[in-house]
Parts: C-alpha cells; sequence; structure tokens
C-alpha cells in the first residue's frame, strides 16, 4: 500500500499546518516547500539531508547507491520492484556510499538471486544507508520532472516521531549542489595502484598480468568498473586525489591521463582542478574523460557548465555519436552540464543526447584529447559504449608509436 503524499499547508514564514501522520508511517519524505510524502523507514534509522533526484534503471541498484558521482543525492527509483535480487560484496563502486538516501515505491522483497549474500534492507543498515517506502514515486517524479530537484530531508523514525516544520527548516536551510565541491568528499586521500580487471561467471574479478600501458587516472569519485575496463585492456593505473599537482603527475610518467566521474558542481571542482588539467593538456598526452571529468576538461579548454533542470540519471539515455551517426543505450547520472555554444574553435561536439539535445562528448581537434559525459563502463547497451576506452588506448598506442 502506497501511503501518499501530504502537503503541509503554509501558515506563516517557516510554520506549517501538518496534516496528521498515516498509521504504520515510520518514515517520511519532507520537501523544503513543506510537502510530505509519508512512508516506511528502511535500513539505518536517522535523517538524511539532501537534493532529491530519480533514477529510471531498472537494475543496478546496489551500483547506483555506491556510485560516488551521487554524493549530497538522496535517490529516487521510478522502478518499484528494488532490493529483490539482495546484495553482494561485488556489485559496489566505491567502499564508501556516498548517496544520502534512497526512495521506494514497494517494500524490499527476500532476495531471489543466486549472488546473494543478504537483502538491500541488511546492506543499506550495514552501510549507514536510510531508505523509505510505500511512497508514491510516480508523483514524486512528476513533482521532480515539472519543478526541478527539490531540497528535502528523509527520515527513518523507527518510533515513529517526526518534527516535520523542523524538517522542512532544515531541508531549506541545506546549500544545495550549486557550488558545491564534493569531489573532495569522495577522493582518495593518497594514491594507489589498481590491476582488477572485468567481471566473468564463474571467474569472478580478473587481474591484469602483463600490463602494456600506464595511465594515471585522477580520482574526482571514481567508479570502479571504470578502472576496471581500463584494466581490461592492458592498462596499469595510478590512482591519485583529484588535487594532485600536474608535476606530480607527469612524474609519474603515464602514458596517458584518465579524469574520473565524480559528484558536485564542476566550477567548484574546477578552482583547483582546471589548472591542473590545462597543464595536462600543454603536456601532449592523451586524456579521457568521463562525466565530472567530461566536464573539467570542457572549463580547461575555455566552456562552461552549467545546472540542469532534472539531470540525466538512469540506463536508457539515447546518445548520437556525431562521427558514426550510431546510436547508443547509455547509463548517466549527472546534474551539470556543458554548454556546447561555450566550446572553443578547436573543440567539437561529438555526441548529443537524443533525449534533450545536450551535450554528451566532446572532442579537441588537434590533440588526442576527449571526453564523454555518460557512463561507457556500465552495461545499459550493453557494450555499446566500451569501444571508447578502446579508443583511448588506441590514442595512447599511437602516441607512444610516434614518440
Amino acid at each position: 500500500m502506497t501511503l501518499a503524499p501530504h502537503a503541509a499547508a503554509s501558515n506563516g514564514a517557516m510554520g506549517t499546518k501538518i496534516l496528521a501522520r498515516p498509521e504504520g508511517a515510520t518514515g517520511a519524505l519532507v520537501l523544503a516547500d513543506g510537502t510530505v510524502f509519508w512512508g516506511r523507514g528502511l535500513g539505518a534509522a536517522g535523517t538524511a539531508t539532501g537534493e532529491v533526484c530519480f533514477n529510471t534503471a531498472m537494475t543496478g541498484y546496489q551500483e547506483i547507491l555506491t556510485d560516488p558521482s551521487y554524493a549530497g543525492e538522496i535517490v529516487t527509483f521510478t522502478f518499484p520492484h528494488i532490493g529483490n535480487v539482495g546484495a553482494n560484496p561485488e556489485d559496489i563502486e566505491t567502499q564508501t556510499p556516498a548517496v544520502r538516501g534512497a526512495v521506494l515505491r514497494c517494500d524490499i522483497t527476500e532476495p531471489s538471486n543466486w549472488r546473494a549474500a543478504q537483502g538491500l534492507d541488511a546492506w543499506l543498515k550495514a552501510q549507514g544507508l536510510a531508505a523509505v517506502a510505500g511512497i508514491d514515486t510516480r508523483a514524486l517524479t512528476r513533482r521532480i520532472r515539472d519543478l526541478g530537484a527539490p531540497k528535502a530531508c528523509l527520515v527513518h523514525a523507527p518510533e515513529g516521531a517526526f518534527d516535520v516544520p523542523a524538517l522542512q527548516e532544515r531541508a531549506t536551510a541545506w546549500p544545495g549542489l550549486e557550488g558545491a565541491d564534493l569531489a573532495k568528499e569522495v577522493t582518495c586521500r593518497q594514491s594507489y595502484n589498481w590491476d582488477e580487471t572485468s567481471w566473468e561467471l564463474g571467474r569472478g574479478y580478473g587481474k591484469l598480468e602483463a600490463p602494456k600501458y600506464h595511465v594515471v587516472a585522477i580520482d574526482y569519485g571514481a567508479k570502479r568498473n571504470i578502472l576496471r575496463c581500463l584494466a581490461a585492456l592492458g592498462c596499469r593505473l595510478t590512482v591519485v586525489p583529484a588535487d594532485t599537482s600536474a608535476a606530480d603527475i607527469l612524474a609519474r610518467g603515464p602514458d596517458g591521463i584518465f579524469l574520473a566521474n565524480g559528484p558536485g558542481d564542476p566550477a567548484a571542482t574546477g578552482r583547483y582542478a582546471i589548472p591542473i588539467v590545462r597543464a595536462l593538456i600543454d603536456s601532449g598526452l592523451p586524456i579521457f574523460g568521463i562525466c565530472l571529468g567530461h566536464q573539467i576538461l570542457a572549463l580547461a579548454l575555455g566552456a562552461r557548465t552549467q545546472k540542469m533542470h532534472l539531470g540525466h540519471r538512469g540506463a536508457n539515455h539515447p546518445v548520437k555519436d556525431l562521427a558514426t551517426g550510431k546510436v547508443e543505450i547509455t547509463s548517466q547520472n549527472h546534474g551539470f552540464q556543458v554548454v556546447p555554444e561555450s566550446l572553443p574553435d578547436n573543440v567539437e561536439v561529438s555526441h548529443v543526447s537524443l533525449f534533450d539535445g545536450t551535450n554528451e562528448g566532446l572532442r579537441v581537434k588537434n590533440r588526442p584529447i576527449f571526453s564523454v559525459q555518460y557512463h561507457p563502463e556500465a552495461s545499459p547497451g550493453p557494450r555499446d559504449s566500451h569501444y571508447l576506452f578502446e579508443r583511448f588506448v588506441a590514442m595512447i598506442e599511437s602516441h607512444k608509436s610516434a614518440a
């Protein structure tokens, strides 16, 4: 049974007149405008504040909840049956999730999958993540679609006590994602080496035995499967913190540079990242960026970024490769975009979204540098976009041969 939303009528500047809590409600999503979605609390008890977004993917909820790019976000799943296949220690993108919480339509059922190690509710508790089920996610998604991503408090209160006016005030006071440098919260604290390759049935993850290339990956919130895709193509990776200097990076003798995905406002992260990336561009090395890395690269090249009304989050986004005319079904998670009109003359748009025409990729005409907004390491196509990793490795090989 879905517990319907209740709009809190205004009663003064911050005061509200709250309708009675429905019987059985132990969870709630309180929006900054006073709207309250009542539900049943799941996972860890507590309160989390963030921006509410929605994700349209039908699978991969564990990867979504561990994607560092969701820092500061409360994820609403539009697919109703989340948790059916349980959770396991392999399908994670980072060890410590940065997402603020999750909103579900239906209660979590007992897992039905041979790979499940525990139920999703137990996994949420272990990760310290709160969630709420029984929400009318269709109504919430329409609200986000029409009015934009709201600030909110998600509450799991097993005892059923809710101070809604205080929660509304807390949501209103939260500064939001625009202007927020969240990469510093999710980046690694020290550099490390990566040699784990892609997962295979019956074998699990492999290990790179004979590396051909050395890639330095700047970690703005890197997903593990991106690193695995590069390692599977022969790249030994050195992952470095987001603020590592260009001199330090180049001193490691890389054959190529990877700019990772990550959360937050690219302009805020760019305050320290842009000078670093500009120096790396001047080095002449091949550079490949994904998601936030794409946005940081665009800023370093002289372009602008801006916050989107909704953002793109899901595993069913069609993107057109302008060079080949092919359409890829992509996985996406971003709330900011590169403004294509701001790109300099030596940079061209390489990919566009067929949903709304926004920029999904760029290429520098006179250098071995390119980037995409979406996530080619995910498998919505399932392998529509893996050619991008091969393109990067081919650039590395060509650059080494010419050296």
